[in-house]
């Protein structure tokens, strides 16, 4: 295929990356822990985590881990928010020769328990606020090793001691749970000391990350992410953004969640190659907060999504920021709003580079030029060793200026799904692209619009929400008879999940289902808005039409 785009590419940045720069993703990671040993790596409520601590903390619970008797690629579950217990976890179950299965601390028992039984993890590092969960379901799991985390774990003995005290007893964050087989991630980094990490042979066919998404099933899936997809990624971002050479650290924001594809990728691992300085944020909805921390520091590089770039907008104190050390705003995860990307660049004088991703690509796939003054309302051009193509329903490839399903290739692609080679089978192409389900327009310059979504897929905020998953959870109600979801355009998070409901019970409200939704679905999953019908548009072999219930919404 022709590469049209590379006449769009800005002077410097190369067609192609070279992955063979790393052996594996914990390659990347030693030499950044050697060559800038002395430097701060990570900070989360003023306290910092140089290069050389995290190497040593890293090591010693990869050293524990080794010697529970993990097999060669077992996988190790991380249910953490942005503390920095995160980036020594994610480090050492590397490190050890392990898989890393990312999950979001709010999941709900029944979305948890799905994930660890999916994924087989075997150990899991939690924080003690969302303990209570893991001991709802953790029997009905291969988990044999639970590390429980406090807040205050890594801020020294007398801060970490008084966070602690706030969390649990004054803002009762941390409930009451049983987890007899539980070790303290303090015990377990004491216990480590005293063993010797054991070098293993890893390389770009193994598993770093099982990154779980939704499903057209309904059923969350992991994508299997290879050390060489990583790797990837990290190389492709740095190679499009080329950062200048600077005299001072690099700050990167990391605001976003690390369980999240996205933060992991550009924040965490591209931030670690480049010796940057990530500053965490555990609560990012905490604008006011957020902005005193970033008043703290020159930040350098912000990767968030339109919702998070929205809220700073709207927050007085933020406007009173010294914004000239900014140098790259990434905008992904959901689509950046004209509107907000302007004033964004109004205020801050950087421009909020759109880029579009998802977990199967590790996540970066298409990114704006950095050199942009202006909002493109495009999600750019294929970065580095990356090819794009627009395909009709039958797999062939469509001629410019032709909406089609967007198909992405490169050395980021997943290797597919975890133990699901029917649903692999199907978002692969035999030439190795990824069918993304959303549909694009790709012009003459190799710029692509995204002008539809095929899937039935809702963004709200930057995370997926499959409408099956949400129907499985509705219809289980017992005064429910059927049940249909779709996304509705809201201001705040871009899209929100509405829900229309027939009802089996005629005295079934609005306000029961909202509560039955709380013991099941994560915050984002649940739907903002409900409506009772007295029947749904159906196919003539009964198949509900979401399509249809779109359509009626937009034109209403």
């Amino acid at each position: 295929m022709e590469k049209i785009w590379l006449k769009s590419y800005p002077e410097g940045v190369p067609a192609e990356i070279d992955v063979n720069q790393y052996r594996s993703v914990t390659h990347l990671l030693e030499e950044a822990f050697s060559k800038y040993a002395d430097r701060n790596a990570y900070v989360c409520m003023d306290k910092f985590l140089t290069y050389r601590e995290l190497d040593k903390l890293s090591q010693q619970m990869g050293a524990w881990l080794q010697s529970k008797g993990l097999h060669a690629g077992a996988r190790v579950a991380i249910m953490l928010p942005n503390v920095l217990q995160y980036p020594v976890a994610m480090a050492a179950i590397l490190r050890a020769g392990y898989a890393v299965v990312n999950v979001n601390p709010l999941y709900t028992p029944r979305e948890l328990q799905h994930q660890l039984v999916d994924s087989g993890a075997e150990a899991i590092i939690v924080l003690e606020n969302f303990a209570t969960t893991v001991e709802q379901v953790v029997a009905h799991t291969k988990v044999k090793h639970v590390i429980v985390a406090t807040m205050g774990d890594m801020l020294g003995t007398f801060k970490g001691a008084l966070v602690n005290l706030v969390v649990r007893k004054v803002k009762k964050m941390v409930p009451a749970y049983s987890l007899p087989q539980a070790v303290s991630f303090k015990r377990v980094l004491a216990e480590g000391a005293r063993l010797k990490l054991e070098a293993v042979k890893q390389g770009h066919d193994d598993i770093a990350f099982l990154q779980y998404t939704g499903g057209t099933t309904g059923v969350s899936k992991g994508a299997v992410l290879l050390h060489r997809n990583i790797i990837a990624n990290v190389l492709q971002n740095e190679a499009w953004l080329q950062f200048k050479q600077q005299s001072e650290q690099l700050v990167f924001v990391c605001a976003l969640p690390l369980y999240h594809i996205y933060s992991l990728t550009v924040s965490a691992f591209m931030g670690t190659r480049m010796g940057g300085l990530n500053l965490l944020i555990p609560n990012p909805r905490d604008i006011p907060g957020f902005v005193k921390e970033l008043a703290k520091y020159r930040v350098a590089v912000f990767p968030a999504v339109n919702t998070l770039y929205n809220a700073l907008l709207n927050n007085a104190e933020f406007a009173k920021l010294d914004f000239s050390s900014y140098s790259v705003c990434n905008g992904g995860g959901m689509a950046v709003q004209q509107a907000v990307a302007d004033r964004w660049l109004k205020l801050t004088g950087t421009p909020i580079i759109e880029g579009y991703g998802m977990s199967e690509t590790s996540p970066v796939a298409t990114a704006n030029r950095v050199d942009i003054k202006e909002f493109t309302g495009t999600i750019g051009l294929p970065i580095p060793s990356t090819d794009v193509c627009i395909l009709d329903d039958d797999g062939n490839e469509l001629p410019l200026g032709q909406a089609g399903e967007i198909a992405i290739r490169g050395p980021q692609v997943m290797a597919g799904y975890w133990n699901r080679a029917d649903e692999t089978a199907k978002s692969m192409t035999a030439d190795g692209f990824f069918k993304t389900g959303d549909v694009g327009v790709m012009d003459e310059r190799g710029f692509t619009r995204i002008v539809d979504r095929k899937k039935d897929m809702i963004i709200v905020s930057g995370f997926n929400v499959y409408p099956n998953e949400v129907e499985g959870v509705i219809a289980s109600h017992p005064g429910v008879l059927e049940v249909a979801c779709i996304g509705v355009p809201d201001k705040h998070s871009g899209e929100a999940v509405k829900l229309f409901v027939v009802r089996k019970d005629p005295a079934l409200t609005a306000e029961q289902l909202l509560d039955f939704c709380k013991h099941e679905l994560t915050a984002y999953k649940k739907p903002k808005y409900i409506e009772f019908r007295d029947e749904l548009p159906k196919t003539n072999v009964g198949k509900i039409l979401r399509r249809q219930l779109r359509d009626e919404k937009a034109a209403a």
